[in-house]
């Protein structure tokens, strides 16, 4: 933001400017001065009324007189940077004195500039004007950040009703078309019409995946997705999701391999997240493999962690791209066409974090790729 330029704009007569002197004279002329410059105005004799001023008047600048009788202007700037009320208020320091000890000790206590007696007109308007251009671009930034806050609270909430109100619906058009899918034949139906059904099937799977990532997501970032840990066997866990894809793999011809461990392998992680990360993992790997290939989940441990890996022999993810992988957000396309959103590996990253882990993800352009969770084990 060009100062120089917000200076030209600003509408001087919106800004007020308190000025604290025990000498009449200098009030009398500062007053003159700035009211001539169309600022606003108030005054004060004392360092006392200058805190009672600027509590009840909110001025925008104090122009601040160092020796006072009563107190100090240093000392009257101390209470002012202590209340809440008060405390972004800049202050110009009115002073004789010009040694770098009252300098600093100046700018030790809140001073914004310094305006050595006596002055000139064209300094204190520039001084002045500099610092009320200082303000304004203040109220600028707050003003667009508020603007900003309400924008992304608003574009929240629309993605989540859009999410909450069609995910019921997009369920149980999923069902009926999986009872279906499942129902007819191509002999019944027809080659093109079995088709047309299979394509629906697989859009509609894809849709309601992306309806529940979306209002997970935006509940996640509101703070309104709250994390309830126990104890989990990935043993007991894992096998059920694998088992969901078995049946969406079968339309490609995708196998699926699974490696259990012998012994129970217990997290600590919330069990919902856990398979939202774990289904998307496995969603990835069927819409970026070629048919007839297989899908490899192994369990381990490494160190403190589990991990859940998901394995692929697709297409694989080119070496520019990983780095941002789980932040991006981009669109992609599977071997059968099948396009995604980005937005479930951000989520699954998300969800990993909140239960203390993390996700990672190795991958050959061409060869696969590997997505793997780290969820921490259960302590003793």
């Amino acid at each position: 933001m060009d100062l120089g330029s917000l200076e030209s704009k600003i509408n001087r007569s919106e800004y007020k400017i308190l000025i604290v002197d025990d000498v009449v004279s200098n009030v009398l002329l500062l007053k003159i001065l700035l009211s001539n410059e169309k600022f606003q105005v108030c005054t004060a004799n004392n360092g006392y009324s200058c805190i009672e001023m600027a509590k009840k008047e909110h001025p925008d600048l104090i122009l601040l007189d160092v020796m006072m009788p009563d107190i100090s202007g240093f000392d009257t700037a101390v209470i002012l940077k202590k209340d809440d009320t008060t405390k972004e208020i800049p202050i110009i320091f009115l002073t004789a004195l010009n040694t770098p000890a009252d300098l600093v000790k100046g700018f030790q206590v809140g001073a914004n500039d310094f305006l050595t007696k006596p002055f000139n007109k064209e300094e204190l308007v520039m001084r002045v004007t500099q610092q009320i251009s200082l303000v304004a671009a203040k109220r600028i930034i707050e003003q667009q950040n508020a603007e900003l806050r309400a924008t992304l609270t608003n574009r929240d909430k629309m993605y989540s009703v859009i999410a909450h109100d069609l995910r019921s619906p997009m369920a149980s058009i999923r069902m009926v078309l999986n009872l279906v899918v499942a129902s007819v034949s191509q002999e019944t139906v027809g080659p093109e019409l079995f088709e047309l059904l299979d394509k629906a099937n697989k859009e509609s799977e894809e849709v309601h995946d992306l309806l529940d990532n979306l209002l997970k997501w935006t509940k996640s970032q509101t703070g309104r997705l709250t994390v309830v840990t126990q104890d989990l066997d990935l043993n007991d866990i894992i096998p059920g999701v694998v088992e969901i894809f078995e049946m969406i793999g079968q339309t490609k011809n995708i196998k699926f391999s699974l490696e259990k461990t012998s012994d129970p392998l217990v997290v600590r992680a919330d069990n919902d997240m856990l398979k939202t990360v774990v289904r998307n993992f496995m969603s990835n790997a069927v819409k970026f493999s070629p048919e007839g290939s297989t899908i490899e989940i192994k369990m381990t441990t490494e160190g403190d962690f589990a991990k859940v890996s998901v394995r692929d022999h697709g297409v694989g993810i080119a070496a520019d791209r990983l780095a941002g992988i789980f932040k991006n957000g981009e669109t992609t396309y599977g071997t059968g066409g099948e396009e995604g959103s980005g937005l479930g590996l951000q989520l699954c990253q998300d969800f990993a974090r909140k239960n203390g882990g993390d996700c990672t993800v190795e991958s050959v352009e061409g060869q696969g790729s590997t997505f793997s969770v780290l969820i921490p084990l259960k302590k003793g």
